[in-house]
C-alpha cells in the first residue's frame, strides 16, 4: 500500500477509490494475507495519466478523457472486473430480471415499472431515425424537471422509454420491453429471453460520455426527454454505443472474404479490430461472456471470434456479442443500436433523475449508500 500511494502521490484512501472503480487490481499478498499487492501495470499507468495531468498543454483534454470528471453517483460501478447496479452484480440480475426491474432498481422507483405503451410507432420505418424524431419532438415541447415531484418524473420517463423502444421496432402493448422487441421482430419467446438479458447487461456503465452529457443537460433543468437525447446522441458515435455497428461491418468482411484473410489483413497493418479488449476487463467482458453463453453464433463469426482470441490474447467485448446476436438471428439491422439505446435510457434517465437530487442520497463517484457487495468490500480491504 504504502508503494503505490507513495508512487500516485495519493493517500490511502484515493488507492481504494480506484480499486473500487476498477482501474486498480488488487490481489491478497501469499506471503502475509493481512497486506495487499496493487498490479504494477495499473499502478504505473495512473501514474502516467497523473503526470500528464499537470502539464498544461494537456489539462484541457484530460479535464474529460485524462483525469476523467468526479461527479457522485451510486448507480453503477465495478469491482473485481465486474459492473455492479446499486450494490447488485450486473451479470446475475441478467439471468432474470426484466428492464423494469433495473429501472425500478437505478430510479429508486418506489413502485414496479411500466414501460408498456399504446401508442403506434409514429413513422413509417423503425429506427434511430424515428426514435430521434420523437424525441426531439418531445424535447422541443417538453417542461423543466425543476419544481416536479420524483413520482411525477418517473411516470414520465416510463412514458418516454415505452415510446422509445416502440420508434424502435418494439410492438406496442402492455408487456414487459423485450417481449415487445421480440412480437415487433417476428421472434420467439426464447430470442425474447436473449434480448432481456442483453438489455439488462447494457443499462448502465457508470460515467460514461453519454450519462456525463445526459448529467450536464439535467443540471440546467432541461426537461426529461431533451436530456435523454442529448444522453442517446451522444451514445450514437461509434465510439460508443453504435461501436456494435462497427462490429457488424467487420462480421460483413468475415461473411464475404473469409475469417483467415480479414484477421491476416487486420494484424498485418496494425488496424485495431473492433469489439475486442476492454480497458474496464483486461481479463474479458463479463457481459459479452454471459450473452455468447446463451447462443451459438453464426458458424464463420464463431471461428473468426476464436482466431482473434488466439492471436491477439484479447477477448471479445459486450458490442461483439450483441453485433452476433443479431446476426444470429437475423434481427433488423438497426437492432443492435436499437436495443442498446432503449436499455441505456433507463440509465441516463437514471443519471438525470440521480443529478437533480430526486434518487436516494449519495456519496463520492463509485461509492454506494449501504453495504457494499462482499467481493467489492473484500477488494477495498
Amino acid at each position: 500500500m504504502s508503494e503505490a500511494c507513495e508512487r500516485l502521490g495519493v493517500q490511502a484512501q484515493t488507492v481504494y477509490a480506484y480499486v473500487s472503480r476498477g482501474k486498480l487490481e488488487v490481489m491478497p499478498d501469499p506471503t502475509d494475507t493481512r497486506r495487499s499487492l496493487y498490479r504494477a501495470e495499473d499502478v504505473a499507468g495512473l501514474a502516467r495519466r497523473k503526470q500528464a495531468g499537470r502539464k498544461h498543454e494537456t489539462l484541457a483534454a484530460n479535464t474529460l478523457f485524462g483525469s476523467e470528471p468526479s461527479i457522485p453517483t451510486a448507480l453503477c460501478a465495478f469491482f473485481r472486473g465486474r459492473p455492479y447496479y446499486r450494490g447488485q452484480d450486473a451479470v446475475a440480475l441478467a439471468r432474470s430480471a426484466d428492464l423494469e426491474d433495473v429501472a425500478q432498481l437505478l430510479w429508486d422507483a418506489g413502485q414496479a415499472v411500466d414501460f408498456s405503451c399504446a401508442t403506434p410507432m409514429r413513422a413509417d420505418k423503425p429506427g434511430r431515425v424515428a426514435a430521434f424524431t420523437f424525441l426531439a419532438g418531445m424535447a422541443a415541447a417538453g417542461h423543466s424537471t425543476r419544481g416536479r415531484l420524483t413520482r411525477v418524473l418517473h411516470a414520465e420517463g416510463q412514458g418516454l422509454v415505452g415510446q422509445l423502444a416502440t420508434e424502435f421496432g418494439a410492438r406496442p402493448g402492455q408487456q414487459p420491453l423485450h417481449l415487445r422487441f421480440a412480437k415487433g421482430w417476428k421472434q420467439s419467446a426464447q430470442v425474447a429471453e436473449l434480448l432481456r438479458t442483453a438489455m439488462v447487461l447494457l443499462v448502465d456503465h457508470e460515467l460514461t460520455s453519454s450519462a456525463f452529457v445526459a448529467r450536464i443537460a439535467a443540471s440546467t433543468g432541461a426537461s426529461l426527454p431533451a436530456c435523454l437525447l442529448a444522453g442517446l446522441t451522444t451514445l450514437s458515435g461509434p465510439l460508443h454505443g453504435d461501436a456494435s455497428g462497427r462490429v457488424q461491418a467487420l462480421f460483413s468482411e468475415v461473411e464475404r472474404l473469409g475469417d483467415d484473410q480479414v484477421v491476416a489483413h487486420y494484424l498485418s497493418t496494425g488496424l485495431p479490430l473492433a469489439g475486442f479488449g476492454h480497458h474496464l476487463y483486461p481479463d474479458g467482458d463479463p457481459r459479452a461472456a454471459a450473452l455468447l453463453a446463451l447462443f451459438e453464433p453464426p458458424e464463420a463469426i464463431a471461428r473468426f471470434i476464436e482466431k482473434v482470441t488466439q492471436l491477439t490474447g484479447l477477448q471479445p467485448n459486450i458490442d461483439v456479442a450483441l453485433a452476433a446476436l443479431v446476426a444470429h438471428h437475423r434481427l433488423p439491422a438497426d437492432a443492435a443500436f436499437g436495443l442498446f439505446a432503449t436499455a441505456r435510457s433507463v440509465g441516463l434517465l437514471a443519471h438525470s433523475l440521480e443529478q437533480l437530487g430526486v434518487a436516494q442520497v449519495i456519496r463520492p463517484r463509485g461509492r454506494y449508500v449501504g453495504p457494499m457487495p462482499d467481493t467489492a468490500q473484500a477488494a477495498a480491504t
